[in-house]
């Protein structure tokens, strides 16, 4: 069960703050089991210890080379064509990484989950460097884990234990951003089961505004097994506003286990969509806190599946003040003999008067065999608020189907078509324009 945490190099008296995070994270970890409850429709018996190599630690190895080892960190293994061995930094292929969007973005690299340190020029008054940067200077690291709760999140336990890789972002206050921040995850791992453990630290100061973009994809085989394991922490100051949207395309062997916490001061708003392909096992989850009043949350998903895959959608939103506003809206398409999740919990605390919470999931079957499973949940301590909840889930509409056929449209593309209509409204709330029309073109 405590085999997913492998040798982990320990840190000296020199990086206390690391090390006592990367303990607690060793501690914590339990593997959950059919009878944990946040996790019983999400079985993980596909996750096996063996299955999965950690890469070395880079920071261990600059952290060397800066004591005399010339080697340590300009050495690479990774046996690529074009790779002698030495001078990449086990980047050898970063420059190469660069994506060809139909919109400009600050695009920012990961390659097997290590970083890529190639730095675009951003504007003033925003700051990103590596997760360990902002450690050892100090960089409100202070925030790192402050809300997440290791006991009942196992894998960002796990993420904690291993934490090393990731950023630190911060957009200063006032500054709004007129292209978005996109991190992109590429992963080409060969024929070794890699497991990456990635962490990133996002503050949005008051009055701040950005888009912030995830992307996850292969490059390799397509039966590549492998586990991305990700962890963001994003604060937003008074009157800020975060558009947060993730692609998940992985390779249909792989592990993709998200968690996003978010915490929102008054009259902040933070819109976030996810959207699920690939992956054997899937797993997003969000938790956003309304601190103060006027604290805005959108979160809204779609996945879309095949073949024997489990993907699971998984939200938390707490409303801690009062004129807080929520709304989730989650569109499922299940074929094969895969496995859609969700469960959404809305709490609202007994401060929390004249809230209004609205939470929605909606799936379609393609097939006998396809299943999901909903969980929705209120928990309310306050009287005067407006909360709904609702779930639904059925088939492509066969006389649709049957018309378009009769016109002449074969039946893929019929079903393509009918499908894209279905999950067109809640991509469309995308807030920026350009990304909701990439959204559309990757379904």
């Amino acid at each position: 069960m405590a085999g997913l945490i492998q040798n982990i190099e320990l840190f000296g008296a020199d990086f206390p703050r690391l090390e006592g995070l990367r303990e607690k994270g060793r501690a914590a970890f339990r593997l959950p089991t059919p009878k944990t409850e946040a996790w019983k429709y999400t079985r993980l018996h596909t996750l096996k210890a063996e299955d999965f190599a950690v890469p070395a630690s880079k920071f261990i190895a600059e952290f060397e080379d800066e004591s005399g080892d010339e080697d340590a960190a300009e050495s690479c293994h990774c046996g690529k064509d074009g790779c002698d061995g030495h001078h990449c930094n086990g980047h050898c292929h970063g420059p190469d990484c660069r994506l060809d969007l139909p919109f400009n973005a600050w695009q920012l690299h990961f390659y097997n989950g290590q970083f890529v340190p190639i730095y675009p020029a951003l504007p003033r008054g925003v700051e990103v460097m590596t997760l360990m940067e902002a450690l050892l200077n100090g960089e409100e690291n202070h925030l790192l884990g402050k809300y997440i709760e290791l006991n009942d999140y196992p894998f960002a336990a796990l993420n904690t234990a291993y934490l090393e890789e990731g950023l630190f972002i911060r957009i200063g206050r006032g500054v709004r951003l007129e292209r978005p921040l996109m991190l992109i995850n590429h992963t080409d791992c060969g024929e070794i089961n890699q497991m990456t453990h990635m962490r990133f630290l996002v503050v949005a100061e008051e009055e701040a505004a950005a888009d912030l973009l995830e992307y996850y994809h292969y490059s390799g085989e397509a039966k590549s097994r492998y586990f991305n394991n990700i962890v963001s922490e994003i604060y937003l100051g008074t009157g800020a506003v975060l558009n947060h949207c993730k692609l998940q395309d992985e390779a249909f062997k792989a592990v993709h286990i998200a968690l996003t916490t978010v915490q929102v001061r008054g009259g902040g708003v933070y819109n976030g969509f996810c959207l699920q392909k690939g992956a054997d096992l899937g797993r997003n989850e969000t938790r956003v806190r309304l601190v103060d009043r006027e604290a805005k949350a959108e979160v809204n998903a779609a996945y879309v599946m095949n073949g024997w895959a489990t993907l699971d959608t998984t939200t938390d939103i707490e409303h801690l003040a009062e004129r807080t506003f929520s709304s989730q809206l989650i569109k499922g398409v299940v074929g094969g003999e895969a496995k859609g999740v969700f469960q959404g919990k809305i709490r609202i605390a007994p401060d929390a008067q004249e809230t209004e919470g609205r939470q929605l999931h909606k799936a379609i079957l393609l097939s006998d065999n396809a299943e999901v499973d909903v969980k929705p949940e209120l928990e309310i301590y306050a009287d005067n608020v407006k909360c709904s909840h609702g779930a639904a889930c059925g088939e492509l509409d066969q006389e649709q189907l049957f018309y378009m056929r009769s016109r002449g449209i074969g039946e893929d593309e019929a079903r393509r078509i009918l499908i894209d209509a279905y999950l067109d409204d809640v991509i469309g709330r995308v807030q920026n324009p350009e990304i909701r029309e990439w959204f559309r073109s990757r379904v």
